[in-house]
């Protein structure tokens, strides 16, 4: 497909109200550069259904972004923010006429994106990206989507979804990361235990703390980070004076992806004791940073270097203790996925070339 007045239009649940607001949907975020930079000659245009938290039509890097607040249309009034996102597409297509288009989540976006493409005759895959893929997501038989409209992020998303759904998506695009972000470092580990997220239930980071609160009956001077927030946060601050561990662990709140890399440089371990994870941008960048990564889900069907998946807290906390005395070892920068790869693999199959 020629670039020249070819047009992507990305339909997201969230994305940055500004330019300066690089912890909403990172990987987004990377996938948009990625996306620029192979292919500039590709107009681009996201409509987000939800956040930012107002109807607004702005620029982002460049890229056009049309809001629609999406969180004042409640239960029977979600059909209102789909018709308006539908009047939206009718307008782009009529303007310049719509190439492809992609979904965010197998969602409320793959909803309106998949019939519109099928009313139109246009291209239209969605992103599996996580929750999407669980049993709850009860949108999945309206949207009724083929095989192949369905591109999952991992192995683990594929089989959920089709255990879930019984539609196997045709393809498995990775999470990547983007490697420019990594600055060489020779700075010490002295971090002994790190953990990044967003502090939700769902991510079980009173796992985490409870495995520092053991570990640190066999190692004294313990040093742990975690760094997020969410609703989470005050359980956990409550629940680390519980055991004492003011001294051992410190909680920094949300960082800039740029500080949270610095942090993963400087640490041996880093733990994700996520339940239910789609394909963790975090722990790929932890690899790249030169941590050993443990955790309870296992993203691919293959191993992936210095990436250790346990079944309990238990084992999770005895591997953190092997690592972490174990002499020889290695704190290596693992590159499994690059985010230009993905992005170079989701444009083909939308139907672009680089260039």
């Amino acid at each position: 497909m020629k670039q020249e007045n070819k047009t992507l239009v990305i339909l997201t649940p969230a994305f940055p109200a500004h330019e300066y607001d690089e912890n909403w949907v990172p990987s987004q975020q990377l996938f948009l550069c990625s996306v620029k930079k192979l292919f500039p000659g590709v107009n681009i245009i996201v409509l987000s259904f939800i956040y930012p938290f107002s109807a607004a039509h702005y620029y982002w890097h460049g890229t056009e972004v049309q809001s629609f607040d999406g969180k004042k249309y409640r239960k029977l009034k979600r059909p209102l923010l789909w018709r308006k996102v539908w009047k939206k597409l009718n307008e782009i297509n009529k303007e310049q006429k719509i190439s492809a288009m992609l979904s965010f989540w197998c969602g409320e976006c793959a909803l309106v994106g998949h019939y519109f493409g099928k009313r139109y005759g246009i291209k239209h895959i969605t992103w599996v990206c996580g929750q999407d893929a669980r049993e709850t997501n009860k949108l999945v038989k309206f949207i009724r989507p083929y095989p192949d409209e369905l591109v999952a992020k991992s192995d683990f998303l594929a089989d959920e979804f089709y255990r879930n759904h019984r539609i196997r998506p045709s393809q498995i695009i990775p999470n990547g990361i983007e490697p420019s972000m990594f600055e060489i470092s020779d700075k010490l580990r002295d971090i002994d235990v790190l953990a990044v997220g967003s502090l939700s239930g769902l991510k079980q980071y009173d796992i985490f703390i409870e495995i520092i609160a053991a570990l640190r009956k066999k190692l004294p001077a313990l040093k742990a980070v975690l760094a997020g927030d969410g609703e989470e946060r005050e359980r956990l601050k409550k629940l680390a004076e519980d055991y004492h561990l003011l001294e051992n662990l410190s909680m920094t709140g949300m960082l800039p992806p740029a500080e949270a890399i610095k942090l993963m440089q400087g640490a041996k371990v880093f733990l994700h004791p996520s339940s239910y994870e789609g394909f963790s941008m975090a722990c790929l960048e932890a690899l790249y940073a030169g941590a050993q990564v443990i955790s309870f889900v296992k993203p691919m069907h293959h191993d992936i270097k210095n990436w250790h998946v346990v079944k309990t807290k238990e084992e999770m906390k005895q591997k953190t203790l092997e690592m972490l005395e174990k002499k020889k070892t290695l704190f290596e920068p693992v590159l499994v996925y690059t985010m230009d790869d993905s992005a170079a693999a989701m444009m083909n199959l939308l139907g672009f070339s680089p260039g």
